[in-house]
């Protein structure tokens, strides 16, 4: 796949699905910028990203939460890149409890990274994304988002809510020729799941069809699409890897 992109940024990129994000649209031949809150991990991601493609990395500490740090590291990503055609956003965390033991801070914190951070973000580069336009935004959604989880009403309504921004941004954008899309993974492998106990994590898998978890680069394949030229004429769509989990 060609990419006429050419210069990403990727939130929540130190580690898992972000970094894999990274790495390979560093392949693909983009200078990427990776944002974290864990500035030392994103630093040393960068890193090792850049020994393994040869590519331009930076890395910068960034809560997506705080608008108006979105808006000042997005600037300055864009100045040390000499310009910014792509956006990732993958930042996110979990505060899970059942609904009513949730408290209003567990609630606050999870809609605070995954939406407000997502629309921080998105905000930000739109008015480079739209002087410039042919760009691309994907946001990285969640099964949880369709199925719903137990223990999980924060997050899962947030990723919901994630779907229905892209929607509505892939209409606002599309005069400038800029695509807005969503990947909706399902159970990945990561350090955060790996965290599962073995007898919950036997339980998901048994219900993949596939019969595995998904990898990190599974999703970053996606993304990859989604930012080539071959995906041109593909906004407002919402991609499931999950394994057949959810159809």
């Amino acid at each position: 796949m060609s990419h006429s992109v050419r210069r990403a940024v990727v939130t929540g990129a130190a580690r898992g699905i972000g970094a894999a994000i990274a790495e390979r649209l560093s392949s693909d031949g983009l200078d990427v910028a990776i944002l974290d809150l864990d500035e030392p991990r994103a630093q040393q991601t960068a890193d090792t990203i850049a020994g393994t493609t040869g590519g331009k990395l930076v890395a910068h500490g960034c809560d997506v939460a705080d608008r108006r740090q979105v808006e000042e590291v997005i600037g300055r990503v864009a100045e040390e890149l000499g310009g910014l055609d792509t956006l990732i956003c993958n930042a996110g965390i979990t505060r899970d409890a059942f609904l009513h033991k949730m408290t209003d801070e567990q609630w606050d914190q999870v809609l605070s990274v995954h939406l407000t951070g997502t629309f921080a973000c998105i905000r930000a580069v739109a008015p480079i994304f739209r002087e410039l336009g042919n760009c691309r935004i994907v946001c990285i959604s969640s099964v949880a988002g369709a199925t719903g989880n137990a223990g999980q009403l924060n997050y899962s309504a947030a990723k919901a809510g994630i779907v229905g921004m892209v929607k509505t941004a892939a209409r606002e954008f599309a005069r400038s020729r800029t695509t807005v899309n969503a990947v909706r993974p399902g159970f990945i492998d990561t350090e955060m799941t790996r965290a599962i106990p073995d007898n919950i994590r036997e339980q998901m898998v048994q219900a993949i069809p596939l019969a595995r978890p998904g990898q990190p680069d599974d999703v970053a394949g996606v993304v990859s699409f989604y930012c080539s030229d071959d995906a041109a004429y593909v906004t407002g769509t919402v991609l499931d890897v999950n394994g057949g989990f959810y159809m």
